[in-house]
């Protein structure tokens, strides 16, 4: 019997998974790999929460291997070069992979089968993890998109999905000896991570599990509820979709069993942020540059401050004084992840009120969330900082005092997450420093103002904002 080895990268699952399925039906014994090759990400390898999710995630998939008969073996190095020491060692003939989009990945990925198949092997890869490739869709121009909502008409018009597939209920055992798990140095040594698992399950399973409860629960009013940070109104899968451990289509077709005429609205919102999720991938594949640069060349002159030591600490600790913006981080601090609404304010009291470069932000934001993905980090950062596609107009600064008052009216949000603050009256928690005599007495250790006070930082990036002649 032939042998193939099943590459496995940011597709952390058995079933739906395109690679594996077409090593299995091509007739191949499978040797399951995973190798664990950070400096090949370029400048950005993986941050130290995704870091940790994913040896708890690649000893979930192990184990799921092991009840099948196999095992999944680690390694570590250049990827080309361990893939062909455990060619000689196996005598595969074929190599499968799920495709990854990154623009570091790209090239080597796209190398690393170009020399394969020059070798006399079989090397192919498959769409694992997006519901349209970056370069499926494009516009009546025959070019990329850079506003959503054209993408999304254009992905309506050509909908399909894949089908499902279960997981194989045996695979082959081979002798394959791989490194450890702690080997590779994922865990953190501090168990600074240990909050995490109190909200979290890494593997198919926790991925499974996760869609049944969000299927049964938030999908109900997802539509309106999603931007209620005080609840559980998301379906918490996007680490999972970070790491393959369910496929976006196995997510669609459960909603889509659950389609009513009262529920389709809360199913078509889900997978409209699907769409999003795919139209980030489509931005970095054509634009490779906006992990790092604007997308909009007007702002490569704008007057970005730079913020203090001590006021960028204070900003990633949440203790800027404002106190939704200081509730989200600190809840992305003790979980790995920040309500989207939430998000979206942090980031905008950062680039907006405090006038620091979105870079800045992504990168906190990539080693702190454990759902840190490049294209969607990217092109979240840029909208919120005015300079990418489809993006918030710089002029428009969300306004935290109104958008706690709006999204989270009875505080249960800030208070769960600044313990400080509960004492006060509800109409006192999203502005404290309104009630300087109440904070005094009641909340003594949170700070007495704002880091950048809300107006003055309002009226200093729309200086900046026309100075630049970006309007």
């Amino acid at each position: 019997m032939s042998s193939a080895l099943v590459w496995f990268r940011r597709d952390l699952r058995l079933a739906d998974n395109p690679a594996l399925q077409a090593a299995l039906e091509a007739g191949h014994d499978v040797v399951p790999v995973y190798i664990h090759a950070p400096h090949e990400e370029g400048s950005w390898a993986p941050g130290a929460a995704s870091n940790a999710w994913r040896h708890r995630s690649l000893a979930a998939l192990d184990a799921d291997l092991r009840a099948r008969g196999s095992q999944l073996v680690l390694r570590q190095g250049d990827s080309l070069d361990v893939l062909q020491q455990l060619i000689s060692e196996t005598g595969a003939e074929a190599v499968f992979w799920n495709r990854k989009y990154e623009p570091a990945t790209q090239p080597r990925d796209a190398k690393i089968k170009r020399t394969l198949r020059e070798q006399g092997l079989q090397a192919d890869s498959c769409n694992g993890s997006l519901l349209f490739e970056p370069w499926e869709l494009e516009t009546k121009q025959g070019g990329p998109y850079k506003v959503f909502t054209p993408f999304w008409r254009n992905a309506l018009s050509n909908w399909r999905l894949q089908p499902g597939s279960d997981a194989p209920a045996r695979l082959t055992a081979h002798a394959v000896q791989g490194l450890a798990l702690d080997a590779l140095g994922l865990a953190p040594t501090l168990g600074w991570d240990a909050g995490f698992w109190e909200h979290w399950q890494p593997g198919e399973a926790g991925a499974r599990e996760a869609l049944t409860v969000f299927v049964d629960g938030a999908l109900h009013g997802y539509r309106e509820q999603r931007d209620l940070p005080d609840r559980v109104g998301t379906s918490l899968l996007s680490p999972h979709l970070h790491f393959g451990e369910i496929a976006p289509w196995r997510i669609v077709h459960a909603l889509e069993a659950e389609r009513t005429a009262g529920r389709s609205a809360d199913i078509d919102a889900y997978i409209r942020q699907l769409g999003w999720r795919d139209f980030a991938h489509h931005l970095l594949h054509h634009f490779p540059k906006t992990s790092d640069e604007n997308l909009n060349p007007r702002f490569d002159g704008f007057a970005w401050a730079t913020p203090s030591a001590a006021d960028l600490q204070a900003w990633q600790q949440g203790r800027t004084g404002v106190p939704i913006v200081d509730a989200g981080l600190r809840q992305l601090w003790h979980t790995g992840a920040m309500h989207n609404r939430v998000r979206m304010i942090v980031a905008s009291y950062l680039c907006k009120h405090m006038r620091a470069h979105w870079i800045i932000g992504a990168r906190w934001f990539w080693d702190t969330l454990v759902d840190a993905d490049l294209a969607n980090n990217s092109m979240g950062w840029q909208w919120v900082g005015g300079t990418g596609a489809d993006a918030a107009p710089y002029f428009r600064v969300f306004n935290p005092v109104t958008q706690s008052e709006k999204f989270d009216p009875q505080a249960r949000y800030i208070s769960r997450w600044v313990p400080e603050l509960a004492a006060l009256p509800v109409k006192a928690r999203f502005a404290p420093w309104q009630h300087p005599a109440l904070l005094a007495d009641k909340a003594p250790s949170y700070p007495r103002t704002p880091l950048v006070d809300l107006a003055e930082g309002r009226d200093a990036a729309l200086a900046a904002y026309r100075r630049t002649g970006a309007e």
